[in-house]
């Protein structure tokens, strides 16, 4: 830094770049002809021994993603897939229903009384079923799931039922399962919250398989499931694929919506 005496301003050193050794050397490389720099890893591997491992990697992906194909017996309308939520009682199987039903139609149901369909694409109908909590409804609905949504009480943990249920399902077929645990706000503390999330989704791994999803629902908010929770719950079943099932096609069955008593009233006189 200089100072003149005569007019009082200061002068800076105009900066000069490197002319030779290991900086200059890479700009030199990185720089084009036209001028503009390239990243060189955008376009090349850097490493061989890299390049095999995400090549082996990519082809372990595609061999898991193939499957043996499976013939498709259903013909006409598409029939609904059917959703069940089962879990012990008072964990919020019935609200879970209502905020799914309100996240597609827009409208607010008072109860849940048998299965309800409702239209989640341009070619997909989805039914919500309520499984029963005796172990004959859990047979029955065993055979007819297409999509088991287990809810498990975070506060409490795993019950008896969960693990009942999970056993019927292996019997008949086991079709897909998500678990998703409520009654996450009555944890008060941020690092056990933490601690019992990751032993449920180890412990819930350990009976289907790793990687098995878990969705969690924080709390309620008005009576109702964060919005934004449902909203990415039912994207997950909307885009989920269903592939049929070899011990269901060899054991057919019928799921009733309703039943009605037509019998004359004259005839019960």
């Amino acid at each position: 830094m200089a100072i003149d005496s005569g007019t009082k301003e200061q002068s800076h050193k105009e900066h000069r770049s490197r002319q030779s050794g290991a900086k200059a050397d890479k700009k030199k490389r990185d720089t084009s002809q036209n001028g503009k720099k390239q990243n060189p890893k955008a376009f090349a591997f850097s490493s061989t021994v890299k390049a095999k491992r995400l090549q082996s990697r990519s082809v372990e992906k595609e061999q898991r993603r193939l499957h043996v194909p499976t013939i498709d017996r259903s013909y006409g309308e598409q029939p609904p897939y059917v959703v069940l939520v089962h879990g012990p009682p008072k964990v919020g199987k019935s609200l879970l229903i209502k905020s799914l039903v309100k996240h597609y139609t827009k409208h607010n149901l008072p109860e849940v009384r048998g299965p309800i369909t409702i239209v989640s694409g341009k070619q997909r109908r989805v039914q919500f079923v309520e499984c029963p909590n005796d172990i004959n409804g859990m047979i029955d609905a065993a055979k007819f799931a297409d999509l088991a949504l287990l809810l498990i009480d975070g506060s409490y943990g795993f019950e008896m039922e969960t693990f009942e249920f999970l056993n019927i399902l292996q019997v008949h077929g086991f079709p897909k399962v998500m678990g998703v645990l409520t009654h996450l706000d009555k944890f008060k503390d941020v690092k056990k919250l933490k601690k019992t999330k990751q032993h449920l989704k180890h412990r819930f791994w350990t009976e289907i398989y790793d990687g098995a999803k878990l969705f969690y629902l924080s709390g309620l908010i008005h009576g109702k499931y964060v919005k934004r929770e449902i909203h990415n719950l039912a994207r997950f079943i909307s885009v989920m694929k269903f592939h049929p099932l070899s011990w269901r096609t060899a054991h057919p069955y019928v799921l009733v919506d309703r039943f009605e008593d037509v019998t004359p009233p004259e005839k019960v006189r």
